[in-house]
């Protein structure tokens, strides 16, 4: 199955590739999440990024594991780090970003399909999830939060002088041949020359620290200047590999029977915090039930009721019954 991150073992440490949109081809952060957790406690971590973001629940739980990680985490950002993606870079303990790179913040957005209460309800949880993302960009630049929110309001970019700048980052390095393979132009303040860039090749500085090897399952690759040596170990080498595809499997599976039963409750939000503490399909409808209990108004028959007639099956019913099998 394609992938939008690739996590590899090097003789110095670990290398975290995020080269895609973060959630895409159906694979949630928990299988992210699974494999980072196997690496052995304390290993430096090299995490490159060149991604225009993506699922901002996934990129909650990756940057809460990024910061639970014992080991040195250098973030280089290789193209643009955008939207879900900014905020998993604010994890590093330090951040390198060429001269001619962005980082990109804004607001959290989502769809919603319902009532007025069910508009509400997902206002409320992108307000929380703001909140959540201004707590991660002040820790990391130690601006007032005042200015981040209205800095993620006007959906600001960055080059690496105005990151630098403003805290986001700690090192400026050579600068890269921007080419990011991403629709950023859906972006309303997307910077023209990362729009007018987004087909050809990424070509990085002549130097070793920015040139990581090609990956084969992203949008954009990496050319490098010099040879970089192959792995002394992976984490899908040998006996490992096989077990690693089997938890994987498994933690996808379970991934997308937790997302399915959020959006069948209308409450998708909450997916991301029950991967994170692992809940099990049990707890999770338990709690969705629950939830759903204490917000459901009373209806009074003397009323006539707008919706399906009674032969339709309660809401109840339909998440109680739903991913039995599978659980």
């Amino acid at each position: 199955m394609k992938s939008w991150y690739t996590i590899r073992a090097r003789a110095s440490g670990a290398e975290v590739l995020i080269y895609d949109e973060i959630g895409a081809y159906g694979v949630t952060a928990k299988g992210f999440l699974a494999e980072l957790g196997a690496l052995p406690e304390g290993t430096p971590v090299d995490l490159r990024l060149n991604s225009p973001g993506g699922s901002v629940f996934d990129a909650v739980a990756i940057y809460n594991a990024l910061k639970r990680h014992a080991g040195e985490i250098t973030v280089w950002i290789d193209g643009i780090a955008a939207s879900a993606a900014s905020y998993i870079a604010m994890a590093g303990d330090q951040i390198v970003m060429p001269e001619n790179a962005f980082l990109m913040i804004h607001d959290p957005s989502g769809l919603v399909m319902g009532t007025a209460e069910d508009m509400r309800t997902m206002a409320e949880a992108l307000d929380k999830v703001k909140g959540s993302l201004v707590t991660g960009y002040v820790a990391k630049s130690g601006k007032p939060e005042d200015e981040i929110a209205a800095l993620m309001a006007a959906e600001t970019w960055l080059d690496a002088q105005d990151a630098l700048d403003l805290g986001f980052i700690d090192r400026i390095a050579a600068p890269v041949t921007l080419a990011a393979a991403f629709d950023v132009a859906r972006f309303r303040n997307a910077p023209p020359e990362l729009v007018e860039a987004a087909a050809g090749p990424v070509e990085p500085a002549e130097t070793a620290e920015t040139a990581p090897e090609g990956v084969a399952d992203g949008n954009t690759q990496l050319t490098p200047a010099s040879p970089v040596p192959e792995p002394a170990s992976s984490v899908a080498d040998g006996n490992a590999s096989s077990d690693a595809a089997v938890v994987r499997a498994e933690v996808i599976a379970h991934a997308r029977a937790v997302i399915d039963l959020c959006r069948l409750a209308g409450q998708p939000q909450r997916a991301g915090r029950f991967l994170e503490e692992d809940a099990s399909l049990d707890a999770v409808r338990a709690a969705l039930l629950a939830a759903r209990a204490q917000t459901d108004p009373e209806i009074f028959p003397a009323h006539a009721q707008p919706g399906p007639g009674p032969s339709a099956r309660p809401w109840g019913d339909v998440i109680a019954r739903t991913f039995r099998q599978k659980g």
